[in-house]
């Protein structure tokens, strides 16, 4: 959390409020939120003077376009922009405030403190970390069913930690993996290669749909998520499997099980998204090799 309709949520309210908006200075507090470059002061400094031209987003990172620059931020657990009058109160946690011209701040709050920020010159985002190895992103026009099949249908991984890995598809977290799968009926325990046609379609249809609706609504509001104006996503009241362990399925009014796959909390109405029969055999073991890995020689 946050993942992609919150961080686009946040990308497009910070556009409407930072857009054209002239930086004097910046002031950290806490310098390991900054990762590129090392220094703190050199960070600032080369912001200052720059313009901010638009916010966007790729994936989960959140790409601050300016004149020269580009700052790519992430939110992690729950950081937050917010902008500000520069004569009110700095609330606790907040590490990092751009000055503006106009009397505004941005600041960045971040109680968890797993934030990241890396600036580079406009263009040098492409090719180096953190953006350079994401994967497809779901609501862009490359994403496609052929695609979506092209990337994942060899994959002998579960569908659950696979629709997470943003090596292959970028935005998708534990929220919006499991109502996609809900709606697609898969089991987040069937392994990518065993979908038929008809079930890509469903699952491509189900991620579109998710992330176009949830976006639509501002987000879901789980925790301490507020896009940049405090205000609450609505998609939460609209969430079918994730987060309903033990209430009724709204489909068929068998009770949603929670459980855990790939080490994340699982949500799923067991008649709507029924097991795999080869389920005991992926439980024993039948895992796919890490990208870049060699099988071992005996």
């Amino acid at each position: 959390m946050p993942e992609l309709p919150e961080v686009e949520t946040v990308c497009r309210t910070l556009n409407q409020l930072v857009a054209g908006k002239t930086i004097t200075e910046v002031t950290v507090s806490l310098p390991r939120i900054i990762r590129r470059p090392s220094e703190p002061v050199e960070f600032a400094g080369a912001l200052a003077g720059q313009t901010i031209r638009s916010v966007e987003r790729r994936g989960k990172f959140i790409r601050i376009v300016m004149d020269d620059l580009i700052l790519v931020s992430h939110l992690r657990m729950e950081g937050r922009y917010g902008v500000y009058p520069s004569d009110e109160p700095v609330e606790t946690h907040t590490h990092v405030i751009f000055h503006f011209t106009d009397g505004t701040e941005l600041r960045y709050k971040d109680v968890r403190q797993f934030g990241t920020m890396d600036l580079f010159t406009r263009g040098e985002e492409w090719v180096m970390p953190p953006l350079n190895k994401l994967g497809l992103e779901p609501l862009g026009e490359a994403f496609t069913l052929q695609s979506l099949r092209e990337t994942l249908s060899k994959r002998t991984t579960k569908l659950k930690p696979l629709l997470l890995d943003q090596a292959y598809i970028v935005g998708l977290g534990n929220i919006y993996v499991d109502e996609a799968l809900f709606q697609a009926g898969l089991h987040p325990e069937r392994t990518a290669d065993t979908l038929k046609a008809a079930e890509w379609s469903k699952l491509y249809d189900a991620i579109r749909d998710t992330l176009g609706r949830a976006v639509e609504a501002g987000g879901s509001s789980i925790k301490s998520y507020v896009n940049g104006q405090g205000e609450m996503g609505m998609f939460q009241h609209s969430l079918l499997a994730y987060g309903r362990g033990g209430e009724p399925c709204q489909t068929c009014g068998t009770t949603i099980e929670k459980f855990v796959v790939g080490g994340r909390g699982t949500h799923i109405c067991p008649k709507c998204q029924p097991k795999p029969r080869n389920a005991s055999a992926q439980k024993a073991g039948r895992q796919e090799r890490p990208k870049g890995s060699s099988p071992k020689i005996h």
